[in-house]
């Protein structure tokens, strides 16, 4: 791989990291402010999707570090405040899209790359692809708790 598109990569994977970053904590900031009648299955779901986040981050440091041979990202992406159930679950819904569409972008460029990709490819694709995979099933469930509000 030609090391531009292979830092370009790593850059837009580093981008996801700290995306994933950012919604990891503000998952758990926002499953503490959730509070009223039937509040505890919404803020149980808001912690699992936080861990789903973890797993992600994960992910992206084993493909940046391990496949790439570059260096995950310390930073953390803008983190936004809500201060009722349903600001909460729109913003997250909000960044859920932002994230699909951005990972799209990152899985586009690795399908560009497949050629230059000998030893890497197949792993890339299939870890950017499960990732996207999850984002769309939150942004289902949050579509499901909004209609409930």
């Amino acid at each position: 791989m030609t090391s531009k598109a292979k830092e370009e990569i790593i850059k837009m994977l580093n981008k996801a990291l700290e995306l994933e970053h950012a919604a990891y904590v503000q998952y758990l900031s926002h499953a503490e402010v959730v509070d009223g009648l039937n509040c505890e299955p919404i803020i149980e779901r808001l912690k699992e999707i936080a861990s789903d986040e973890a797993k992600h981050q994960e992910i992206f440091r084993t493909l940046i570090g391990d496949y790439l041979g570059g260096v995950p990202s310390m930073g953390i992406a803008e983190t936004k405040s809500a201060k009722t159930i349903q600001e909460i679950l729109e913003i997250n819904l909000n960044d859920e899209r932002g994230a699909v569409d951005y990972y799209t972008q990152i899985l586009k460029k690795i399908v560009e790359e497949k050629d230059n990709l000998t030893y890497e490819y197949f792993k890339l694709e299939h870890e950017v692809r499960h990732v996207i995979m999850d984002e769309q099933e939150h942004i289902a469930e949050l579509k499901r708790l909004l209609a409930l509000r």
